[in-house]
């Protein structure tokens, strides 16, 4: 029907593609199957795994996020990002440099991809890039630590190496496979977004981002059963205003920008505390919008606030919409979508290599926060999951999401994702399968 449709507009192909997208979209509306109680419920989990979605992590961990993105392409120097991160530079050290960053963030799959292309577009090599992607959710040490208190120390130590690995050599492959395409972008790539020098010390420089990702990291400090980790949870918006005063210090020593707007813009972040206490929400979002209203009408740091504004613009949407059919899918942590979770747990319930790919492709749709994983897994083996499927969904499932997908296509292309997805799906299924039948 479709190829009558281009012969009948073969002047005109736009309009049999329209046409064919708008009965594709009634016949799917006239037969969904409202009114079912599998449907209404999926569609309601969708909805409520996008609101948890909007109030968790939009605010504390993306706006930061887009902030420090945005500085990025603003504020270093493309020379440094070539020299340590670049298509040219030494592999040992760029793989180790971005792995190593991205671990110290120990954020979410959606969290580490404004920062992800802040370093990609300032420069980095596509290898380095893939280093950092992936290591900033996989590599997340109380993750890792949790997940051998939880699930049992085999399986932690298991985790911990393979996501260790798994970040090397993925990296070491997609800059293998695309390494023709990465000298050419090395030649072209001589032009920045701020300039070729750093207009700032280095000292400066890290101190400035270092205070952002302290910001970000202990904002979304979540709760867990380690006594220290938990002292820190009970101070960690008392740490975060002390982080967001130094930085706002910074600004003001090194960047000039006028102390008495910065005044304001603590006294509304303190008045919103004292007024709503439990929505600490508000006195952050306050903070990153006065800080960008500063910016963008400064000559020298309005691109800061441009930058950041087309991350969000690009990326916010697609994680919106990827939540959102994450959650028609598969539900929220505990719930169930239009999938039910009786086929997934039969569908892993022992060591097989088909258990563990089912795992790997699961893994790598679901959307995961930082720590949620652990959980899940432990229920899943409780209702008979393989030790190997659960490795597999461990280390494809942090890294990786639906939501993840969307947006890393809009940075690297449709193929290099794919080759991306494909590569971690396949190295968690060998990793689990040779797992799950060793022990």
């Amino acid at each position: 029907m479709y190829l009558k449709l281009r012969e009948l507009y073969a002047g005109n192909p736009r309009e049999a593609n329209l046409l064919f997208l708008m009965l594709a979209v009634f016949l799917a509306v006239y037969f969904v199957p409202a009114g079912t109680a599998r449907f209404d419920n999926a569609v309601l989990e969708a909805v409520r795994l996008t609101n948890w979605y909007a109030r968790e992590h939009v605010v504390l961990c993306l706006l930061p996020a887009f902030l420090i993105a945005g500085a990025m392409s603003t504020y270093i120097s493309q020379g440094s990002v070539m020299r340590y991160l670049g298509p040219e530079a030494s592999k040992p050290v760029a793989f180790g440099v971005a792995s190593v960053s991205g671990t110290l963030l120990a954020v979410c799959s959606c969290t580490v991809l404004p920062l992800f292309g802040g370093i990609y577009r300032r420069g980095a090599g596509l290898g380095a890039a893939i280093a950092f992607l992936y290591s900033g959710p996989a590599i997340n040490v109380m993750a890792v630590v949790v997940t051998a208190k939880v699930l049992g120390a085999e399986i932690g130590i298991a985790r911990a190496l393979g996501a260790i690995g798994f970040a090397l050599v993925i990296a070491t492959l997609m800059h293998w496979l695309y390494r023709r395409e990465e000298s050419e972008r090395s030649a072209g790539s001589t032009r920045g977004f701020g300039g070729e020098e750093a207009e700032q010390p280095l000292g400066v420089t890290v101190t400035f981002f270092a205070l952002m990702v302290g910001i970000l990291v202990f904002a979304n400090w979540a709760a867990a059963d380690s006594a220290a980790w938990m002292r820190i949870y009970q101070w960690k918006w008392q740490i975060t205003a002390l982080l967001g005063t130094g930085f706002a210090a910074l600004l003001i020593w090194r960047w000039g920008w006028p102390p008495a707007q910065l005044a304001w813009v603590a006294l509304a972040v303190v008045v919103s505390a004292l007024l709503l206490p439990a929505v600490p929400e508000l006195p952050f979002a306050l903070a990153i919008a006065g800080v960008m209203l500063i910016a963008v009408q400064r000559e020298r740091d309005r691109e800061w606030a441009q930058q950041s504004w087309d991350f969000a613009k690009q990326i916010l949407p697609l994680l919106i919409g990827g939540v959102f059919i994450a959650g028609f899918a598969l539900g929220r942590p505990g719930h169930e979508g239009i999938i039910p979770s009786g086929w997934v747990a039969a569908a892993v319930g022992d060591n097989s290599l088909t258990s563990t790919v089912i795992a790997s492709v699961l893994g790598a749709l679901m959307y995961f926060s930082t720590l949620t994983e652990v959980p899940i897994v432990e229920a899943l083996m409780g209702a008979g999951m393989g030790k190997g499927p659960a490795l597999a969904l461990l280390l494809a499932g942090p890294a990786l999401s639906l939501p993840n997908m969307l947006v890393i296509r809009t940075i690297l292309g449709t193929e290099k994702t794919l080759v991306y997805c494909v590569l971690v799906v396949i190295m968690a299924t060998i990793t689990g399968f040779i797992y799950g039948n060793l022990w």
